[in-house]
């Protein structure tokens, strides 16, 4: 009789991903996982594991990387296809919640949330002041978006009930169709920066893509603007966003991601106009379960000698 496949995950899982794991193999892990990759045939991993060759060659067995998150460049895709072995990530599933967040940071970056709340702490509210605590309008002002994939999308269809334009610059075009629905329009990237009050970036980090955000980018900014980032860390050159807020143009930031996470740039943190969140754009219990269940699904699938649900792309 062979022995039931071995399927490490470097998470704590839900009580019914496990469920649902157990009906293919035995789950290790999230304690001593690395002890299971020799005889492993299924690695559930996220964002914070680097599979690259080292850790591949550690796992001879390995059938399938099932990434809990939708971002993967932490995994070395083509040397996992090289050994045959299926990468898959969680599309769709934290659309919405990060949506949220960005609305959230958009708020709170614009109506001065944190400097008031700050104030109100340290005892200096004194009652109602007419020209106290004043912040941003959004209603009439221009919404740019960086990338229009599923959560940018996201984004601009909560744009309307604010009020607010939609302008965005992606490398792909929206159907006609979807433009008109959204209410959005493809600019390109030098107007994408002309034109935003509120830019809020959703392109993937690529390469091509990294610092994206950059001090020539920032310079081109509104005067006033906000930027907002729930993406990826690395599309923005943090140290040229901090200059920026202190010296103009941006009059605030909303960042929930950050290019050599857990640090964070010592010039953001020193200011008071930029919200500084700890990378919880998915992070609601019902968003963070189905994420770990559709992982789970991809594992099952795949030790089932069934096809993957959601298999990464084989090229962006």
């Amino acid at each position: 009789m062979m022995p039931e496949p071995i399927i490490a995950t470097t998470f704590t899982l839900p009580d019914e991903a496990l469920a649902l794991l157990r009906v293919v193999g035995a789950v290790a892990g999230p304690d001593g996982w690395r002890d299971a990759l020799a005889e492993a045939q299924a690695l559930l991993c996220l964002l914070t594991d680097r599979v690259d060759t080292a850790l591949l060659e550690r796992a001879p067995r390995l059938r399938v990387v099932a990434n809990a998150v939708v971002g993967y460049e932490h995994v070395d895709v083509a040397a996992c296809r090289a050994r045959g072995i299926v990468v898959t990530n969680t599309p769709d599933v934290l659309t919405g919640a990060t949506a949220d967040l960005t609305w959230a940071l958009i708020l709170a970056a614009v109506r001065r949330l944190p400097q008031a709340e700050r104030s109100l702490r340290a005892g200096e509210f004194r009652g109602w002041g007419f020209w106290d605590y004043l912040g941003g309008d959004l209603e009439g002002r221009t919404l740019g978006i960086l990338g229009m994939g599923r959560i940018g999308r996201a984004v601009a269809r909560r744009a309307g009930g604010f009020g607010m334009r939609v302008v965005y610059h992606s490398r792909t075009a929206l159907p006609g169709d979807d433009e008109r629905a959204l209410g959005a329009e493809r600019v390109d990237f030098d107007d994408l920066l002309a034109r935003s009050d509120v830019l809020s970036l959703h392109a993937p980090l690529t390469p091509e893509t990294r610092h994206t955000i950059g001090r020539d980018a920032l310079r081109r900014m509104r005067p006033g603007s906000v930027l907002i980032n729930t993406a990826r860390g690395a599309l923005v050159d943090e140290a040229a966003l901090a200059d920026a807020l202190r010296e103009g143009p941006l009059s605030a930031a909303g960042i929930d991601v950050y290019e050599h996470e857990p640090a964070v740039h010592p010039g953001l943190l020193d200011l008071g106009n930029v919200v500084l969140l700890p990378h919880i754009g998915s992070a609601t219990r019902g968003t963070r379960t189905e994420m770990a269940m559709l992982a789970a699904r991809n594992v099952h699938a795949v030790l089932a000698g069934r096809p993957p649900v959601t298999p990464v792309p084989l090229a962006r």
